[in-house]
């Protein structure tokens, strides 16, 4: 299985924090790939920029290759899924992961509940 990881369980799952469980941890151990969307990282800039995330950019892209994870850039044909997707959720960042993890296909793995709405690929952790 090829997962790719939103922004928060990319966050978790470098820094170890104890917001994500043992069974997403072992989900993620027992991929064949594990990916990180630039997205995330991009969305992470932003919001340490604004002063709403305690994370820096900058170490979390060698924290990406450290772990053992996939950097999935975003193409254009990402970007233009998105157009096709419902407004199941706002947040631009979150429909591009959901646009990617449809187009490559693999599961996205998240906390956010809303997501679930969009395919069969989402998997709550």
């Amino acid at each position: 299985m090829r997962v790719l990881l939103d922004t928060h369980v990319f966050l978790w799952a470098v820094t170890g924090v104890p917001s994500l469980k043992p069974p997403a941890r072992r989900l993620i151990e027992g991929a064949d790939a594990v990916f990180v969307s630039s997205a995330s990282v991009w969305e992470i800039a932003i919001k340490a920029g604004l002063g709403r995330i305690d994370a820096g950019p900058d170490l979390l892209v060698p924290a990406i290759e450290a772990s053992g994870f996939i950097e999935l850039t975003v193409t254009a044909s990402h970007a233009a899924r998105v157009a096709h997707l419902p407004r199941h959720h706002g947040d631009p960042f979150d429909r591009l992961l959901i646009a990617q993890a449809v187009s490559e296909p693999m599961h996205l793995l998240t906390a956010d509940r809303a997501l679930l709405k969009y395919s069969e690929l989402v998997r709550l952790v």
